[in-house]
């Protein structure tokens, strides 16, 4: 059993974690921005900001390995994703790092970012670049750290936990659960096998 801190435990991708991780017997602490808002988690909810490598480091400290499941919240992307690339890059010192990544800047099989290939919607170009830079800050440090995101997209039509997936390039048109992409983050933990690494996973 381990020790796990989920970041971002009140979004989809974070709850998703949060039952993988209790369904295999780990101890889980759900950080979150308003903990009264979360009691229904299944697990120990606590106040977390995952943009103080203050709060970062803290809580880090005391668990084995941490789930970085966060997204904006209404903020502006381009300041809040490289500040919490910045906290858990500063902040996590020795301990695991998952970073639920986004496809958008993922390779295609070609070796190019899907947020470049033809037909690919700009409008949220910021938003891509800001999980770049996240991602660029984690590279530059000595953490160890991996990125898990889905290749293409999450599926709503078919939200069943599957219970397997595969690795593979970004591809704009695949499709997994959260619950099965929540698989994948927890294998990186219980079996650490990647490192510093980005990767798409989809439908097994």
């Amino acid at each position: 059993m381990s020790k796990i801190l989920v970041f971002g435990a009140g979004g989809r991708a974070g709850r998703a974690a949060v039952d993988e991780a209790v369904r295999r017997g780990h101890e889980v602490t759900a950080a979150v921005r308003t903990p009264s808002k979360y009691a229904e988690l299944g697990a120990n909810v606590v106040a977390g900001d995952v943009t103080s490598t203050e709060a970062v480091a803290r809580l880090a400290a005391e668990h084995d390995a941490v789930i970085a499941a966060v997204y904006d919240g209404g903020a502006d992307p381009t300041d809040f994703f490289p500040r919490v690339g910045k906290a858990l890059a500063d902040g996590i010192g020795g301990t695991r790092l998952v970073w639920v990544g986004l496809a958008s800047i993922l390779a295609d099989d070609n070796g190019t970012l899907l947020m470049d290939t033809p037909g690919y919607p700009q409008e949220y170009r910021s938003f891509y670049d800001a999980h770049q830079a996240a991602v660029d800050l984690l590279a530059g440090s000595p953490a160890d750290w991996v990125s898990i995101t889905p290749c293409g997209d999450f599926d709503h039509d078919n939200p069943e936990r599957t219970g397997s997936y595969r690795f593979a390039p970004g591809d704009a048109a695949s499709r997994i659960s959260y619950a099965d992409l929540a698989i994948a983050l927890l294998d990186e933990i219980d079996t650490p096998r990647h490192h510093g690494a980005l990767l798409g996973v989809r439908r097994a």
